[in-house]
């Protein structure tokens, strides 16, 4: 089987899947951050070795307070709980996305968790927090526009790959596979400039419930792509 070497995953349906139990939205949330923990080990094992996930985009600040602030609580003791989990497993992770909103002791634990792990050998691990492709295409134009007005760059040489080395995922392969959760199919301004070429697998099953077996599924569909011609392949 042909394994994608980086796979990215938009993680739907943590409050719809809560609603159904009964369950309030931040339930699903929790549950959702266990589920992530599962699938990176998944996927390294099967061997896939850049995996990243749509944690919070720039739009989820206009989510109800409360589940901002919850969301936020859950994330301090995400990264807390990451460090442990990636010196365990030789894991290097990255945050992309706006961090100048999130807050002081946030943006810390992300500088203490990029920096221990930096130098580890196994999953790539990109978390994307206050995170829209518009906007890191943004950042990345006026990074560059910058230079150009401090002569360090011609505008001539504003190449693509120029480009792609000042965005938040420099220095990283484009994803080879793109999951959505939750029958939603749509990319919800999730790397926008990466997924050019990026074959997409849409699944109804929620993201709590997004286990191992499914991930085997979309990498098995993705073996089913003809990536030369953007097609099904052809029997």
């Amino acid at each position: 089987m042909n394994i994608p070497n980086h796979v990215a995953i938009i993680l739907d349906g943590n409050g719809r899947w809560a609603k159904a139990k009964g369950m309030p939205r931040n339930y699903g949330h929790v549950q959702g951050a266990r589920a992530v923990e599962d699938i990176c080990e998944a996927a390294w094992n099967m061997g896939i070795r850049y995996l990243t996930v749509y944690a919070f985009s720039t739009e989820n600040w206009s989510r109800p307070a409360e589940e901002v602030s919850a969301l936020m609580t859950l994330l301090r003791n995400y990264m807390k709980n990451c460090l442990k989990r990636a010196a365990k497993n030789n894991m290097c992770v990255r945050v992309i996305g706006d961090k100048t909103r999130l807050d002081d002791d946030i943006r810390r634990r992300i500088d203490e968790l990029e920096q221990a792990t930096a130098g580890n050998t196994g999953l790539h691990f990109q978390i994307a927090l206050n995170y829209g492709g518009r906007d890191e295409i943004r950042r990345a134009v006026v990074s560059l526009a910058q230079r150009v007005r401090d002569g360090e760059l011609a505008p001539e040489q504003i190449t693509e790959n120029a480009i792609s080395d000042t965005l938040d995922t420099a220095g990283l392969p484009d994803p080879d596979l793109l999951i959505r959760t939750c029958n939603e199919q749509r990319i919800s301004n999730f790397l926008l400039w990466q997924l050019a070429y990026t074959e997409f697998y849409f699944t109804p099953v929620a993201w709590p419930d997004f286990t191992k077996e499914e991930l085997e599924k979309a990498v098995e569909a993705y073996n089913h792509r003809d990536r030369k011609y953007g097609k099904v392949k052809e029997e």
